[in-house]
Formats: C-alpha cells, structure tokens, sequence
C-alpha cells in the first residue's frame, strides 16, 4: 500500500493499533490527512483489521469482504504500521522527544516493534531508569521487555525470558556486533548487575573503548573476566601481563599472532593451554623441556597429533592422564588404553571415548558418575531418546 494514494481518503478500521499508541496511531493518521472511521461508508478505500477485534467486528469485515472484495483493499494493522513507521523522520521525533519530555510517549515508541533497531536505540539513550533496575518498576519492566523482545534470538521458544535480567545476560552472550553490545554496556541498570559487566568485559565484541572503561573500575573481578577476553586491546595485554594470575589468563585466552605468543613466553603455563597455539608453538612449548609446560599443553583441547605422540610417551602419569582425558585425544588411542585396562578413569570423563566403551565404564560403580556427568554420553542418550536412573 502507499499512503500517499491514501492522503484525504479514508479507512475503515476494526479493532484497535498494534505496534503504536491508540494517540499515536491517531495522531500519525491526522498528520497523513488520512481518516479514520468506525462504521462503513462510501468514502472508505481500506479495510483494516486491527489488534483486538470483536466477533462482530470480525463477522462485518467477511461480510465486507464478500461483498466488496474485488473493489476494496483490505488489510491487516500491521501493513499500515508498518507503512506509517517508514515515514516517521528520526530527527524530528528526537527532537519532539526531547523538547516535550513526554516520558510516556518515548516508552510508547520504544515499545513499537515497526521502527528501525536504529531508531530504537536512539530512543532507548533518551530513556531514563529513574536509578532503578532492568525490572523494577512497571515503566523500567515495558522497556527491558521490549529491548529484550526486539534483539533475543528465538524468543518465541522462550517467552517468559522478556520479564527477567536473564534475559540481558542471554542478550550479551547472543550479541554478534560491537553495537549492540555497546547499547546493552550504556543502560543505566547495568550498574546493579555486576554479572551482566562481567559478561560483556569477555565477549569478542567489547570493543577498545568498552575495555577502556572496564579497566578504568579497577574492579577486580571486571579486571579478571577482562583478562579472559580473546580479542584483548594490545596496551592492555601488556598491562595484564605484568601480573601473574591476569597474564596468566591473557597468555590462555588471546588469540595469538607470533609477535603475541612472543610477548606471552613470561607466562608459559597459561601459553600452553592456548588453543590458537600453531604446531610450531606447541614444538617450541615442548622444547622447553619442562614437566609443568607439557602437562599443560596435554591438557590443551587443540594439542596437534604430533605433540600428542611425543607426549605419550612420558613416563609422567599426570601427563598420561590428562591426554586420556582431553577431548583431542584420537579414539584410536583411547580404545588401545582401555583394551590394555589403562586410564579408564579418564576415559569415563573423555566426551570424545566411544559410546560402547562408556557404557561399559558405567557398568562400574568407580566410573558411574564420570560417565553420567560425560558431556558426550549425555548428549548420545539425549539423542537416543534413553534415560537412567538416578
């Protein structure tokens, strides 16, 4: 449809707006010099059927349609809000917005699904959280709802998600762009969620800026979840570096280039649990000679075979068991070591021992409980539709 075929013309509608206020829709409506009546009449162009409708209502909009199908258009609500959305000018509602302070007309658009995530966000800064929590307060839970509603993937499997904090943190751990996280970072009730920070500290998408001002708290646990984050700002690496158990979370978690895995070697431990580290890396790690670097990589989820088999053959127990026990390992190894009745504690722990083997395993009480909390058994008797006893 065109509302400017529409302009001077008028619609029939039934029921009431969706996406905007009853005023808005009235008033968005008037500015298009559109009308809007309740009852039929030759100067009707198009029908709507709109949100809440009464059965009688419904039954006089067949009956219309039967009738004056083929010379009518009709129409559902959300083709005209749809329609009216594209002609609202940004700048001239944020200006109105911001002029009036009309609190509950900037909630009213918040909350109408039509308008750009652009805009949106634009609204969502002029909102204020009258220092309150994502859901403390009526107007604070109708915002968070609809900030939550807009960006959660999937939300129809997981309604009731919109009405709780949980529902922000899903939104972090979701988020694939700086922006949005950037928008999630700037709300004011982020304050009382210490858990929400945390979470965006270590997301790939928290830009420098966002660091920056993570690292500007000086809060321990931001600074610690910061160290964590794969794509840490270089002046922050190095600052990190410069303590032991925060360059040890840097030297595991960055994503390595050679200049980094150089700049790293202080804090081999942490280096060697790295799962970015190239085959080089590893051969250089394990040049080293070294008991506690060598368990370490044996304990990395991204170990080369090659590595692997130089490890193998150490006679260091906790380096044998770590390497049954990572998710790497070849099932080939894993199936020699449980014919030669090796490491079968590890094995009941390894997601990536065969089924056969774990159900075997499970038949011990000593391996039971490693078997039923095994990531890779759980999800085989999830897809097989089984189920044990507790």
């Amino acid at each position: 449809m065109n509302l400017k075929e529409l302009e001077n013309g008028s619609v029939l509608l039934f029921g009431k707006s969706r996406a905007f206020s009853s005023d808005e829709f009235a008033s968005q409506m008037k500015f298009h010099k559109i009308s809007v009546c309740k009852e039929f009449n030759d100067d009707v162009v198009v029908v709507i059927d709109g949100r809440m409708m009464t059965p009688y209502e419904e039954n006089t909009s067949d009956a219309l349609y039967e009738k004056y199908s083929k010379t009518l258009e009709f129409i559902s609500i959300d083709i005209l809000e749809k329609e009216l959305a594209k002609y609202i000018d940004p700048d001239t509602l944020l200006m109105s917005l911001k002029l009036s302070h009309d609190k509950a007309r900037l909630k009213s658009f918040i909350q109408n699904s039509m308008l750009s995530d652009e805009l949106f966000l634009k609204l969502l800064k002029m909102y204020s959280w009258s220092y309150e929590d994502f859901f403390e307060n009526d107007d604070n839970r109708d915002v968070s709802s609809a900030f939550i509603l807009r960006f959660y993937e999937n939300i129809e499997r997981n309604h009731n998600v919109q009405y709780a904090t949980t529902g922000i943190m899903h939104l972090v751990a979701q988020a694939k762009s700086t922006e949005l996280l950037k928008a999630i970072s700037l709300l004011e009730p982020i304050k009382y969620n210490h858990k929400i920070q945390l979470a965006i500290a270590m997301s790939i998408y928290c830009d420098d800026d966002m660091q920056e001002s993570f690292y500007k708290t000086n809060n321990l646990e931001i600074l610690e979840a910061l160290s964590i984050n794969k794509n840490l700002k270089r002046t922050l690496i190095e600052e990190f570096l410069k303590d032991e158990e925060l360059g040890r979370n840097v030297a595991r978690n960055i994503e390595l280039t050679e200049e980094l895995f150089e700049l790293c070697k202080s804090h081999k431990l942490g280096l060697a649990l790295n799962e970015s580290l190239t085959l080089e890396m590893q051969e250089e790690l394990l040049s080293l000679k070294d008991e506690e670097t060598s368990y370490s990589l044996a304990l990395n989820n991204n170990i080369n075979e090659k590595i692997l088999a130089v490890l193998l053959k150490s006679t260091n127990q906790d380096i044998k068991s770590a390497i049954y026990e990572n998710k790497s390992t070849p099932v080939s190894i894993l199936e020699e070591a449980y014919k030669n009745n090796l490491h079968y504690e590890e094995l009941a722990k390894n997601e990536n021992t065969p089924i056969e083997i774990l159900y075997q395993l499970q038949l011990d009480s000593r391996y039971e409980r490693f078997v039923k909390t095994n990531a890779g058994f759980g999800k085989h008797i999830q897809q097989e539709n089984m189920g044990w006893e507790a």
